[in-house]
């Protein structure tokens, strides 16, 4: 606890003299935790596949991150592709990109939680209705077009052009935005009540490495 209260301490000091420039390297960070969380469990499913007899009962983290390609099924033959062709170990390149989206997204974020600080006040006579405001002004506005962007950005930093851009939001564009909103609703209600304005987006980045997990699966699983 007492790290944890230093940590506090540090960010709050960074964030006071250079507010945006603390939660762009923060989001950076996180989201590269987030993408290397998201190729450990992908590292899970392709050994459990890779087994002798497959994915079995007892690999329940294998069959739930198997489930994903479901939604967009790969071809036989490249579920366990020759060994030649498996990616290897630990892609840089992809975390680089999940570190530089958050990096790059992070002065939006602030600018757009700022403005819907200004346009919502909570105080202490009026808390949850300016909460349930914000939230459903940030769900409704900013997660369509956040979402977007981010495999928008993906797939061009992939290589991908505009039939790539295309192809990818109309495959996983819309679950993924299902997703959304069964889980950042609650979230952002949580955030916009309880947290102070400089860990609104540490929150929302924190609680969203298992979200930002969850695109990498997604977006990676539309590659094959």
């Amino acid at each position: 606890m007492a790290i944890v209260g230093r940590l506090i301490t540090k960010f709050n000091t960074y964030y006071a003299d250079k507010p945006v420039l603390t939660i762009m390297i923060t989001n950076a960070v996180l989201g590269g935790i987030a993408d290397t969380v998201a190729q450990t469990l992908t590292a899970i499913r392709q050994r459990a596949v890779r087994k002798p007899g497959g994915v079995n009962k007892d690999d329940f983290l294998a069959i739930n991150i198997h489930d994903l390609d479901k939604k967009v099924p790969w071809p036989a033959g490249e579920i366990i592709p020759p060994s030649k062709s498996l990616p290897p170990p630990f892609d840089f390149e992809r975390l680089t990109r999940f570190m530089a989206y958050g990096f790059i997204m992070s002065p939006v974020q602030f600018h757009w939680f700022a403005f819907l600080s200004r346009s919502f006040p909570i105080t202490s006579a009026a808390a949850l209705a300016p909460a349930l405001k914000r939230t459903a002004c940030d769900q409704l506005m900013f997660a369509p077009v956040g979402l977007a962007c981010f495999f928008t950005f993906m797939t061009v930093a992939e290589g991908g052009g505009r039939r790539a851009v295309s192809r990818k939001l109309q495959d996983v564009y819309l679950p993924a935005l299902k997703a959304n909103f069964m889980l950042w609703p609650a979230v952002q209600m949580i955030n916009f009540r309880l947290m102070p304005i400089q860990f609104q987006i540490p929150f929302v980045s924190t609680i969203g490495i298992a979200w930002t997990a969850y695109l990498s699966l997604t977006n990676s699983s539309d590659d094959a």
